[in-house]
């Protein structure tokens, strides 16, 4: 089986420009290609991991990756799969974001020996001369046709901004630019940049003539991703800091049964035909696929070990005899005197939110009041208790619903 055969049974290629030539470049290690992300937080998440986990497999066959990060695209904000203006970024705030993605994505890209780059798009857009794009770069894109894809039409409604308009001129300058100083010939993306990427591939032909070497693959990317790194307390991000490698492990455990061999064959690296074989399993032994996904993919982000204490946690929980409350492998949070009200107690509405099992206070109320809620293997209804710092510094195992607890501690 090809490269490209192998990108295609995992379920990920959805559109291509010219798949033959797409995929001679593949199978032959011969692309060099870029992969766009735009800073808009200081953490990479689960939205971007098929881009990571298919840069690190287009890299295991001899191809190269560039890894470009949008210090200049996040000034103006994709309109794509957007119901609002995004939020506008500081320099500063940008380029923390952006230092914080290189140190993500070298556990998954080898950036050692220039097998791979990292790029910044501020380093050209942000220097460019605005009424020298105008007449260089805006003569080469008809408005109607902008105007034609479904990326603006979904907000022209709504309202969209001059500023998010200029955003496909500015990622096709991207391909454009790195087409021509890193020699890169083919760029991915999920297929709601569909419309971006056609623009970068035809802005070099333009420029450069119909033989430049340029192409534009899609990706179940964007699509996919945007159904995950969803919970109740927020998104599921790469950073340890920001969603403990245990309740990383736990999103992937508890994914929906129909997406189970999906994101097997999408996410991981085991063979296709060990995962094929998983297409019979049903009842306790898709659980177990489940756990096998989890693992696997804890273990890309996190390391081993990390997952193997992720797996143990988990374990625990779904034992008859319940986590161990002194377990070392339990997800814990520590509060300190700040996270305590003036009377030196934390109500239980509040200690949801703190450890995470809830996004918002009223989100915990609803979860108590729903009778979800236990600690310390008691079930909590009173939205009204609370916990010293005594009953803190002895530890509290608190629980939403059957598969979501913390250790939490002072």
């Amino acid at each position: 089986m090809t490269v490209y055969e192998e990108l295609k049974r995992r379920g990920l290629i959805a559109q291509t420009t010219d798949e033959a030539e797409i995929a001679e470049l593949i199978n032959n290690g011969k692309a060099t290609f870029y992969i766009g992300f735009d800073p808009t937080a200081d953490s990479l998440h689960v939205g971007h991991f098929m881009a990571l986990c298919l840069m690190k497999r287009m890299q295991m066959a001899g191809n190269k990756p560039i890894a470009l990060v949008g210090g200049g695209t996040g000034m103006i904000g994709d309109p794509s799969g957007k119901s609002d203006m995004r939020k506008m970024l500081t320099p500063e705030t940008i380029q923390h974001n952006c230092e914080c993605f290189k140190k993500q994505m070298a556990r998954f890209i080898d950036f050692s020996d220039g097998k791979a780059l990292m790029v910044n798009n501020g380093d050209w857009l942000l220097s460019l001369n605005y009424v020298d794009v105008l007449r260089e770069v805006g003569a080469c894109f008809s408005v109607n046709r902008m105007l034609s894809f479904e990326c603006y039409k979904q907000r022209w409604e709504r309202g969209l901004t001059f500023l998010e308009f200029n955003y496909m001129i500015m990622q096709s300058y991207d391909f454009y630019k790195l087409f021509q100083d890193y020699g890169c010939n083919m760029q991915f993306g999920g297929d709601d940049q569909w419309a971006n990427m056609l623009g970068g591939t035809e802005l070099i032909r333009k420029k450069l003539g119909k033989d430049a070497y340029a192409m534009t693959i899609t990706l179940l990317l964007n699509s996919e991703g945007k159904k995950m790194g969803k919970t109740s307390s927020g998104a599921v991000w790469l950073d340890p800091d920001k969603t403990s490698p245990y309740e990383f492990y736990q999103y992937w455990r508890n994914v929906d049964d129909a997406d189970v061999l999906k994101c097997l064959r999408m996410l991981t690296f085991l063979p296709l035909e060990q995962i094929d074989e998983m297409d019979a399993w049903e009842g306790s032994r898709l659980n177990e696929a489940k756990n096998i996904l989890a693992y696997e993919l804890t273990g890309l982000v996190h390391g081993e070990e990390e997952a193997a204490k992720a797996k143990r946690g988990a374990e625990a929980l779904f034992s008859g005899a319940g986590p161990d409350m002194n377990a070392a492998d339990l997800p814990l949070t520590e509060l300190t005197d700040a996270d305590l009200g003036e009377d030196g107690t934390i109500d239980i509405v509040g200690l949801l939110v703190k450890a995470e099992l809830n996004s918002s206070r009223s989100d915990a109320r609803r979860a108590v009041e729903q009778g979800g809620v236990t600690v310390n293997g008691e079930k909590v209804t009173d939205i009204h208790a609370s916990y010293t710092k005594d009953d803190l510094s002895a530890g509290l195992l608190v629980k939403r619903g059957k598969k979501n607890f913390r250790k939490v501690t002072m």
